[in-house]
């Protein structure tokens, strides 16, 4: 996997991905100025949070490439032409007017982006570039190639298949006729059968778990599947948790998210058969889930739908203080570090 920093030191690197500009947006919104084509040295300043003197001492090092992406000197009348386009950069009475003014297009703020060393915003907008490049050279095949049909199913797979059969549909018949015609052990027989049942459906999580080892240890980057999420919506977002979910052993999931629902995204059971909501959050990376929002989905997990596992799963970090009221009130906080463990195959410990 190629690190971030590659792009600090590679410029056809940098060349291959500065036609993804939409990325400067998803990790923080960038003001433009009213053209809305450009910025000044000063605008691209406050996106990266550094100095302007920082992006001045950057432009000189990098004048070349930065021109070539659309970094441009104005002076004399085209100045003034701009200036007039752009009420907002009007020196108005100042005793002296501008002689040049630097602006950037959207194209060099990218570029910025991958040169900027010491910026906590460029680092996330050159890891998310990484991401999406990821992510298009990795898509599934849409022919994949055929397997061979002499292939027989492994000796583990017979042996879960046979377990799972003999459960479902032998000791478990068994047990509901004992339960009809017994009276004096019949509350032995209905506890004695809800066991079975759990260690079936814990044989069926079992061999999907393994299937999906097997399946996901493929070195692909754990950045990459958060870039995914990243650029979903928030109801596809809330369907991919609802997947997940399932794929870790939950059964009965709904996606409820919408009005009237209550503080709530997704209800579902457990393997073992505890009640689970869900609450999904697709923020920006640089937000915050913070103790008001935690403090409002107990109520709903707690009050209206006695949830006996609450989910609190988002795309960004957690407060301190939401991180300690979630873990008082027994609520899961699924914060963007964890979002990433689990959509890469890892599952949560709450759920086995």
């Amino acid at each position: 996997m190629i690190n971030e920093s590659a792009l600090l030191e590679s410029k056809s690197l940098r060349d291959s991905v500065l036609e993804r500009t939409d990325v400067l947006d998803r990790v923080k919104a960038l003001s433009l100025l009213p053209d809305g084509m450009h910025v000044t040295t000063a605008m691209v300043a406050a996106y990266f949070g550094v100095t302007v003197e920082v992006i001045r001492q950057l432009t000189k090092r990098h004048r070349e490439e930065l021109q070539v992406n659309g970094m441009a000197v104005l002076r004399g009348a085209d100045l003034r032409k701009f200036e007039s386009d752009n009420a907002s950069l009007s020196l108005g009475s100042y005793p002296q007017a501008r002689r040049s003014l630097t602006i950037y297009s959207r194209r060099a703020v990218l570029n910025v982006a991958m040169l900027l060393r010491d910026s906590d915003v460029a680092r996330q907008v050159r890891t998310y570039l990484l991401d999406m490049e990821y992510l298009a050279r990795t898509q599934p095949v849409e022919n994949p190639a055929p397997t061979d049909s002499t292939d027989v199913v492994s000796l583990d797979d017979r042996i879960d298949q046979r377990i799972t059969h003999i459960l479902g549909k032998t000791v478990v018949p068994m047990f509901n006729a004992l339960i009809e015609t017994s009276g004096e052990h019949r509350r032995e027989l209905i506890a004695l059968r809800a066991g079975v049942q759990r260690i079936e459906r814990r044989l069926h999580q079992h061999h999907a778990r393994l299937k999906r080892l097997e399946g996901v240890r493929d070195d692909r980057p754990v950045v990459g599947v958060m870039a995914a999420m990243d650029a979903m919506n928030g109801r596809t977002f809330e369907r991919h948790i609802a997947k997940l979910l399932q794929r870790d052993g939950c059964t009965n999931v709904v996606v409820q998210g919408g009005h009237g629902d209550r503080g709530v995204d997704i209800i579902a059971l457990t393997a073992d058969g505890r009640h689970l909501v869900a609450q999904c959050k697709r923020f920006a990376p640089y937000l915050s889930i913070t103790s008001p929002d935690v403090q409002k989905f107990i109520g709903s997990a707690k009050v209206l739908y006695g949830a006996e596992v609450a989910l609190y799963v988002a795309t960004c970090p957690f407060t301190p203080e939401a991180l300690s009221i979630a873990a008082e009130a027994g609520i899961t906080a699924v914060h963007r570090g964890v979002l990433e463990e689990w959509g890469a195959g890892e599952p949560l410990k709450i759920l086995e």
